[in-house]
């Protein structure tokens, strides 16, 4: 197996975990809660923000110029294109845009973005390329499998179709692409510390879906 595949052996599990989570059968079958759903958008736009930290630091790192231009452009396409789906569910979901930007992270968003920047500022290029990289791939392959099935729900089908469209396809190739160059140069012990980086931050995946499933928050106020 090539490197991407046995990575993505190693995601697989938690991948199909995800396809059975009752949050995405919400989303397909349309019944899922709206303010599960409002509850999933609030923390997805303040994970955005760091995960476009994430992929700068990355960037940063790569050992090719065509590399940092990927994820420079990467890191600022975080932040604009999924940023202007979000502004449109905002509106149709009635929540306030400025109580959104002041709203606190989740115990789980905080976790996975705490793991992302860690990962991108203390390892290696291909550290930090394994830990970003479920993001790009779970999201992609959850929006290839829904798509077929649709939602009732326009917003949800939106939603869907974002992640299952050309576009975002496009996106994901080239950081799979940057995982066929890495394999190339890539050590045994280095493999396997992206197989360990990869994992995490697939099971972030689940517990990201998995914490607005439940409407995680934090066991006591932050302030007394």
């Amino acid at each position: 197996m090539s490197l991407r595949e046995r990575l993505w052996a190693t995601m697989a599990p938690t991948y199909a975990a995800i396809l059975n989570h009752p949050f995405l059968a919400g989303l397909t079958d349309g019944t899922l809660d709206r303010d599960r759903f409002a509850y999933y958008v609030t923390q997805d736009a303040i994970y955005l923000g760091d995960y476009a930290r994430a992929l700068a630091v990355v960037g940063a790192k790569a050992p090719e110029p065509r590399q940092v231009a990927i994820f420079a452009r990467h890191a600022a396409g975080a932040v604009d294109v999924e940023r202007a789906l979000h502004d449109t569910l905002l509106a149709e979901l009635g929540l306030d845009p400025s109580e959104v930007a002041s709203a606190e992270p989740a115990p789980t968003t905080r976790a996975y973005t705490s793991y992302l920047m860690a990962t991108a500022y203390g390892g290696s290029f291909a550290d930090g390329v394994a830990a970003v990289l479920p993001c790009y791939w779970v999201y992609a392959e959850v929006g290839r499998a829904l798509v077929e099935q649709g939602s009732p729900d326009p917003r949800y089908q939106r939603w869907i179709e974002t992640y299952a469209g050309e576009e975002f396809a496009v996106v994901v190739a080239e950081v799979l692409a940057v995982v066929d160059r890495l394999a190339e140069v890539t050590s045994p012990a280095t493999e396997e510390r992206m197989h360990a980086a990869a994992a995490v931050a697939t099971r972030y995946e689940y517990a990201f879906w998995d914490a607005a499933w439940n409407r995680e928050d934090w066991p006591l106020p932050l302030r007394g």
